[in-house]
């Protein structure tokens, strides 16, 4: 797996552990959720496209 491919995915997983934390702490935030979402694309769109 590529360096910015690993990079990407250690982001997303890290975004996740973040907006989850948001979420308990200060209660649910449909931005945050969705600027999340969008990373998650993102980054699945980088691994489609270097072929992992």
């Amino acid at each position: 797996m590529p360096t910015a491919t690993k990079a990407m995915t250690v982001a997303t997983v890290s975004g996740l552990v973040l907006a989850t934390a948001y979420t308990v702490g200060l209660g649910g935030s449909g931005w945050v959720w969705f600027a999340w979402l969008v990373l998650g694309l993102a980054t699945l769109g980088l691994m489609t496209a270097v072929g992992h």
